[in-house]
């Protein structure tokens, strides 16, 4: 999702993680490549992670992402191997890290503006009401993993 300023320049761009992200060495450096230029071009980015570290993100994400800006040790808190991650670009950029487990409620995340301006995003709210929209047949499959057949009566 992208965020633009009323004039049009893009501030912000929040991020959800999908397995494709990391399926690959390809794929993951073309993930943090990507947010490493939104975050040089001075826009904030908040991304979603709540798929587990692959052999080629070990430590998540926000780890491979935040070693092309400062490499510093990160592991994840006992039991928590899932992450959000608000990233407030600009001359100094900072990390604003949730280490997530599995079955957490979605924090609410700071989406940065400008500067230190930012609005909180109800993630938890907003994967309820995208879910309770979602057709009954997507949550189905979702839930029990079999796709239903579209010729089936």
């Amino acid at each position: 999702m992208v965020v633009r300023h009323h004039l049009g320049r893009i501030v912000a761009v929040i991020e959800i993680v999908s397995p494709g992200n990391k399926d690959s060495r390809a794929a993951l450096r073309d993930f943090v490549e990507k947010t490493i230029g939104f975050l040089r071009a001075d826009i904030h980015v908040l991304i979603v992670d709540l798929f587990p570290p692959t052999p080629r993100d070990p430590f998540g994400i926000h780890k491979a992402i935040w070693d092309e800006i400062e490499e510093e040790d990160f592991t994840f808190p006992a039991g928590k191997d899932r992450t959000a991650v608000s990233y407030r670009a600009g001359s100094e950029c900072v990390a604003y890290i949730e280490p997530l487990a599995v079955g957490d409620e979605l924090p609410d995340m700071a989406l940065f503006l400008a500067g230190d301006l930012h609005v909180m995003t109800p993630l938890q709210a907003t994967y309820q009401a995208a879910w309770a929209a979602s057709p009954e047949a997507l949550r189905v499959a979702v839930e029990t993993g079999v796709v239903p057949d579209p010729d089936a009566d």
